[in-house]
């Protein structure tokens, strides 16, 4: 029995996210019909992330078991002959048995980008969010250094019965940059909860409203409280842009690289 690690990426805008669900379609019931066609099995996956619809990855890393000993190159290239255009396989590897695409995941990057302009661009049109009024990068990246650090986050989460326990998570790099009319948002951490990063981009852009300022985010922190937190921005700027996982959990004493 083989354990493989497949990463791929996918544009988010034509599925509703990466969970399988009735009656509509998603990224894992595409990868999983073209897998069923190479493998002539359906193997158990193992998704490194709940991603909602209209979200895209750059990489995203899915865990499967196999009896089949198709080699990983030619594994990448089949399966990607029977993916729709907008997602594919970038690697396949063989990682140890134990290993969890979801359990072993040390932390992850996620990126929203906005499309900051007075007219919108059609070329960015369901992968940015167009937002027209005047944006201060430096300010928004003021206010996005106050996330960094372990915090509960409660306030900056939307609860279902999907978040249980503990809301404490470690934001390690959160920053804010602007490429000509593109601001960017970046975030680090050990662990994202529902709707995290949608809701930190919110807070940032009421800041650019000036309904709040960044010496405001350590009492949002302690009031653990949604309604104090700004906004769930929409899911059309969103991107899982890295997923990071101990060499030493990959290789099983090996040195080969993820990607």
């Amino acid at each position: 029995m083989r354990n493989l690690l497949f990463t791929l990426c996918f544009d988010g805008a034509g599925y509703h996210g990466w969970q399988i669900q009735p009656n509509a379609v998603t990224v894992q019931q595409v990868f999983q019909t073209a897998l069923q066609n190479v493998l002539q099995e359906t193997p158990n996956l193992k998704g490194c992330s709940r991603t909602d619809a209209g979200v895209h990855a750059r990489m995203f890393c899915v865990s499967l078991h196999t009896e089949r000993q198709i080699p990983c190159g030619r594994l990448v290239q089949a399966v990607n002959h029977f993916l729709p255009p907008d997602v594919a396989v970038t690697a396949c590897r063989e990682v140890p048995p134990a290993f969890h695409a979801r359990y072993s995941c040390r932390g992850k990057q996620y990126v929203y980008q906005i499309w900051n302009a007075p007219v919108r661009d059609p070329f960015l049109y369901r992968r940015a969010l167009h937002y027209w009024y005047p944006l201060d990068e430096e300010l928004l990246n003021r206010t996005a250094e106050q996330y960094i650090g372990r915090h509960n986050f409660t306030s900056f989460c939307t609860q279902d019965k999907r978040e249980k326990g503990d809301f404490t998570r470690t934001i390690t790099q959160a920053e804010v940059q602007r490429s000509g009319s593109m601001v960017t948002f970046s975030v680090t951490a050990d662990g994202f909860l529902y709707n995290m990063v949608r809701i930190l981009t919110g807070t940032l852009l009421y800041a650019a409203q000036g309904k709040l300022m960044p010496r405001d985010i350590p009492r949002i922190f302690a009031a653990k409280d949604r309604s104090q937190a700004g906004p769930t921005a929409p899911p059309q700027g969103l991107y899982l842009n890295h997923v990071y996982y101990e060499e030493a959990d990959l290789n099983a004493g090996q040195t080969k690289q993820l990607l």
